[in-house]
């Protein structure tokens, strides 16, 4: 044999035997990027909110119970604890956003009426609010396209703003009063999930005792009910608004999620599917990561005196309906 042609069957062997060598490595990359659920560690977390960073790949998810925040990555099956429950006296935590644009996590803090505003990337606390309310009870957050916050307030009918002035200043306000608007406060847990439209025009919001949507004029702060035809979507809780105007709604006690095909100008909306899956535990909210949506299974059915979670707490993976 010549030595060219002995150097290249050296070769082609060579190439060949890392090329088969690397197929359980290839085969073990694909399992840990389709992961069809994350563990939250900890025995009584009972979840609330969820928010992606597209940018990082993380994503943050918190517990009612002491107000961790919690750190998972799509590609890691164990999150970990990225702000410490009673830090800077978050005592609960409830809805998510993330600002990817500023690297921002806004907290709602539940029935303590306060909000919070993190460093996604050090955990440095930027803001701190309260609304000095009772009862109250903070619940979501959106996020508008120019920065701006929105949180809603299961309790009182208030619409808060988090904002940043002139002077990179973060200031807080009592932004809408729904007194005297088409969105009536009635007994038991009203506004619940929020989102923004990416034309940064509307907010969208879920009443959950009545089950109705409706749309916030941003610039005229004008209230209007969703024509649905009919429908109603009771125990609304976390939603998520596509581009293609296709909005997800959890519906937690039922565990579905409800895809919602609304008109251009958000006024009408058609119900198209509702979807379960064999893992959701009282599902609270989502958030999208690429095709996927991320779904926090809370398990508040599995709390209280006699009651006990199955562990370990999660969050599931699905393909977006």
């Amino acid at each position: 044999m010549s030595k060219l042609k002995f150097i290249l069957l050296f070769f082609a062997v060579l190439i060949s035997f890392i090329a088969v060598n690397s197929l359980p490595f290839a085969s073990t990359q694909a399992k840990v990027t389709s992961l069809e659920r994350y563990i939250l560690p900890g025995e009584t977390v009972f979840p609330e909110g969820i928010a992606y960073q597209q940018t990082t790949k993380d994503f943050f998810v918190s517990s009612t119970t002491d107000g961790t925040i919690f750190r998972g990555n799509l590609r890691k099956e164990l999150a970990d604890v990225f702000l410490p429950g009673g830090s800077d006296g978050r005592t609960t935590a409830i809805g998510l956003k993330v600002d990817d644009k500023q690297n921002r996590l806004f907290v709602a803090g539940g029935a303590t009426g306060q909000i919070f505003v993190y460093d996604t990337k050090s955990g440095e606390l930027l803001g701190k609010f309260d609304n000095q309310k009772a009862p109250t009870f903070i619940n979501d957050v959106a996020i508008s396209p120019n920065g701006d916050a929105y949180f809603t307030d299961s309790n009182d009918p208030i619409l808060y703003k988090v904002s940043t002035n002139e002077a990179h200043e973060i200031e807080f306000e009592a932004w809408l009063d729904f007194t005297g608007t088409e969105l009536v406060y009635q007994s038991g847990f009203n506004l619940n999930g929020i989102a923004a439209s990416n034309d940064g025009k509307y907010l969208i919001v879920v009443q959950s005792n009545t089950g109705k949507l409706f749309r916030i004029d941003i610039d005229s702060k004008q209230v209007t009910e969703i024509d649905l035809g009919g429908e109603r979507l009771n125990n609304g809780d976390g939603i998520l608004l596509s581009s293609e105007h296709i909005l997800y709604v959890v519906r937690n006690q039922q565990q579905l999620i409800v895809k919602v095909q609304l008109e251009e100008d958000f006024s009408r909306g058609i119900v198209v599917s509702s979807t379960t899956d064999p893992s959701f535990a009282y599902p609270t909210t989502i958030a999208q990561a690429k095709n996927r949506l991320l779904v926090v299974n809370s398990q508040f059915n599995r709390r209280g005196p006699g009651l006990s979670p199955d562990l370990p707490f999660t969050v599931s993976s699905v393909p977006i309906p």
